[in-house]
């Protein structure tokens, strides 16, 4: 079982461009906070990120960012510009093509922006457990990812048949790409379980949590299975992981009550057998306790939820 590919499967990952940039020396783009993760990636030239707290990240031909949490946060090659909201640009003409802004100087920059979503949102999804900032540069190994940006940027420089649905599949494939990059990069007991997937011994156990979460896992069961004593597959699972390994299968049984409830019409106490638990009283408090609703309300509002989705994407296909 791919545990990242199954997680991404049933969250509905989507992602879209929003602008190709061409910017003339000098310039300064203001982005308000936004509900999604963005990303700037800077194809020539070179620029700096500066969020509200102060920090500043210098960027370069081929660098990529990410603001996990869409913060607050401005691009710019000379920070005594005055900023210029991005919601004030012509969005008609930053659809398809490219959007030019700022002075007529040199050096000039190329980048293209675009956001990564999530349809189906829960506590500890993958955006959750980003940084709120990641930045990731050009290397040898990330040859992939420097070809999925750079066709993003050619697909976007001109209209053609099935531009918007090509770079939203790029798009999907770009995010994959930037979680494997980060996730190589961590180190022993960063990124969750994001991070903990690669251990010999952890990463076999994530997997057994994950194929069957209706089991009643022990420390004692979970250790012998994966070669390791209770008390040092215990130390190990919450180092790495950031949680115990109980409170981690609770979160899990959780995670899949909440896609069943959604997703199907299946009743909560078929549901609750599904997840683990003998009674529809014991886990509808552990699922209150965990999603802040009770199951039947929150497949209510999750389906109502949709249902608005669908329709505002219609009615904008049809003002288009």
């Amino acid at each position: 079982m791919d545990i990242l590919a199954a997680v991404l499967d049933r969250v509905r990952l989507g992602g879209t461009l929003l602008y190709h940039f061409e910017l003339g020396h000098p310039w300064n783009l203001a982005l308000p906070q936004r509900p999604y993760a963005l990303f700037h990636y800077l194809s020539t030239g070179s620029a700096t990120l500066a969020l509200e707290d102060g920090r500043e990240i210098p960027m370069a031909a081929g660098d990529l960012v990410v603001v996990s949490r869409g913060e607050p946060h401005r691009l710019y090659s000379d920070r005594r510009t005055r900023p210029f909201s991005v919601l004030d640009l012509d969005r008609s003409s930053a659809r398809h093509g490219v959007v030019r802004h700022g002075g007529r100087a040199q050096p000039g920059c190329t980048m293209i922006c675009g956001k990564f979503t999530v349809a189906r949102p829960s506590r500890g999804s993958v955006l959750e457990l980003l940084p709120p900032v990641l930045l990731l540069k050009p290397a040898e190994d990330g040859a992939w990812l420097e070809a999925i940006l750079r066709r993003m940027v050619a697909e976007s420089a001109g209209a053609r048949p099935g531009q918007d649905v090509a770079l939203s599949r790029l798009t999907d494939v770009l995010f994959v790409e930037v979680l494997r990059s980060w996730i190589k990069s961590l180190a022993p007991g960063e990124g969750g379980w994001l991070g903990a997937m690669a251990d010999p011994h952890i990463g076999p156990a994530l997997q057994l949590i994950h194929e069957r979460p209706d089991r009643p896992w022990t420390l004692d069961e979970l250790g012998q299975r994966v070669g390791l004593g209770r008390s040092a597959f215990s130390a190990r699972f919450t180092r790495l992981v950031g949680q115990s390994m109980y409170r981690y299968l609770i979160a899990r049984r959780m995670s899949e009550a909440a896609f069943l409830l959604e997703t199907s019409d299946e009743a909560i106490a078929r549901i609750a057998t599904r997840v683990g638990y003998e009674t529809s009283a014991a886990f509808s408090k552990l699922f209150h306790r965990h999603h802040g609703l009770s199951p039947g309300r929150y497949r209510a509002t999750r389906r109502a939820d949709g249902e608005q989705r669908q329709g505002d994407a219609l009615e904008a296909e049809a003002a288009d």
